[in-house]
């Protein structure tokens, strides 16, 4: 047990690990040595960052804190500390039932435990982090909650409202970052669209900031790629798509989620769209910006999906070929308007076996998409380093979620460093390739 460290261990996704950046540099601060997702922790304190999204994640972040629990009653841990999604919903029961954890932050109020550790937070660094991942990259959190409710979706329920951040306090923290050496942005939020609707400009509320933004982020020097994600299809701000075309560093590439494609499935998710719509969409987006990487989410089993709409949505899949697509099947979640008005009627092999000829179809979609890259010279950032291989991606991967390209050892190439690479080949999700030196 190592004194004066504290072990950070960060469930679900990059909005919680910008949460978790930000307390690390809180606690840097305040003299703790803070560790990231030890795979040996072996800190004094430990700060267990929760998911509580569906079933899965929920039951990740209970047994991770048992673990920790465990470690506290074999005196290998002096103080537990538990934070995040799911602790803001279930704060009550989880204080009841696993009583070892000294104290439970809900979403907002983490920075709460810079104070119960005797320390006061530092106002100048507010709006810095301790990068966890690779120093050239960093995401960057917009807005907190969602207005939308649909059917399934727990989110609202634990984030509450829709609020965006202000445009100003986002550039101060670009221009940190970049300053750090930070040259990929993932701009992230639960919804993108609506970034800025509830910001009042030139007294007015509802305006849609997001393509200023991005276009003012596109202008911080050092910014070299700016990827999107979390859009939402309804009220899209089509000027996004200019700006898209015209800033060379922002990526073409864009994260967003759709769940399904019939009138009957996007009604009964409360979408707030309707099929022709979306697809209208989805067409204009890929006219305005031809060779755009479109990453998406379905869904399968979702109470009312009848066999005609999934035989849709393979066919949907099919014609419209997402460069990135995930699946996932329903998961009844309790609050959620799914939960109290549907009856979860379909079985879970049924659930399984559409998200199993889903994932099929999507995996000939996406092979067909990497084989067609071979030969061609493609701009990729390098990430890392392995025995074999450089490891990169290319303007249409997003770190952890999509392709990477391995690069073959004939020179050294630096970490963070952008080269021109000529694809030499392709395997499931994965791109091979070499340095271009004819360039």
């Amino acid at each position: 047990m190592h004194k004066n460290e504290i072990d950070i261990i960060t469930l679900g996704c990059s909005k919680n690990l910008v949460d978790a950046e930000r307390l690390m540099r809180q606690l840097e601060a305040a003299g703790y040595h803070c560790v990231h997702d030890s795979e040996q922790p072996q800190g004094e304190i430990a700060v267990i960052n929760t998911c509580g999204f569906i079933g899965d994640a929920k039951e990740e972040s209970i047994n991770t804190i048992l673990q920790f629990a465990e470690r506290k009653k074999r005196k290998k841990l002096k103080k537990l500390f538990v934070m995040g999604c799911l602790s803001e919903r279930y704060m009550a029961e989880l204080e009841e039932e696993l009583p070892e954890v000294d104290k439970y932050y809900g979403k907002f109020s983490f920075m709460d435990l810079i104070a119960d550790l005797g320390h006061a937070v530092e106002t100048g660094c507010l709006q810095e982090r301790t990068i966890t991942t690779p120093e050239h990259y960093a995401y960057i959190k917009i807005s907190e909650g969602c207005n939308r409710f649909c059917s399934y979706c727990a989110i609202p329920l634990i984030t509450g409202r829709h609020t965006s951040r202000p445009m100003e306090e986002i550039l101060q923290e670009v221009r940190w970052l970049t300053k750090q050496g930070v040259k990929e942005f993932q701009v992230i939020a639960q919804d993108l669209s609506a970034y800025g609707t509830d910001l009042e400009v030139d007294g007015r509320k509802g305006v849609h900031l997001l393509p200023e933004l991005v276009e003012r982020m596109s202008e911080i020097e050092g910014v070299e790629w700016i990827r999107l994600h979390y859009a939402y299809p309804t009220d899209f701000p089509m000027d996004l798509l200019r700006v898209m075309r015209e800033k060379k560093n922002v990526c073409k590439y864009l994260d967003i989620a759709l769940q399904h494609c019939t009138d009957n499935m996007l009604t009964k998710m409360r979408r707030h769209i309707s099929a022709q719509e979306q697809n209208d969409l989805i067409r204009t987006i890929r006219q305005e910006l031809p060779g755009i990487c479109l990453r998406t989410t379905l869904m399968v089993g979702h109470p009312g999906e009848t066999e005609e709409d999934f035989q849709a949505l393979l066919e949907f899949t099919k014609s419209m070929r997402f460069e990135r697509m995930g699946a996932f099947a329903f998961s009844n979640e309790e609050g959620t308007y799914a939960a109290e008005h549907y009856q979860d009627d379909i079985p879970e092999e049924v659930k399984q076996n559409r998200l199993d000829k889903l994932m099929r179809i999507q995996e000939q979609i996406a092979g067909e998409i990497s084989e067609s890259r071979i030969g061609k010279t493609l701009r990729t950032i390098i990430d890392r380093e392995e025995d074999d291989y450089y490891v990169g991606r290319t303007e249409w991967d997003s770190p952890e979620v999509d392709c990477e390209v391995l690069i073959s050892k004939q020179t050294i190439l630096k970490i963070g460093a952008f080269y021109d690479i000529k694809i030499t080949g392709s395997e499931n999700f994965d791109l091979y390739g070499e340095l271009n030196s004819e360039l």
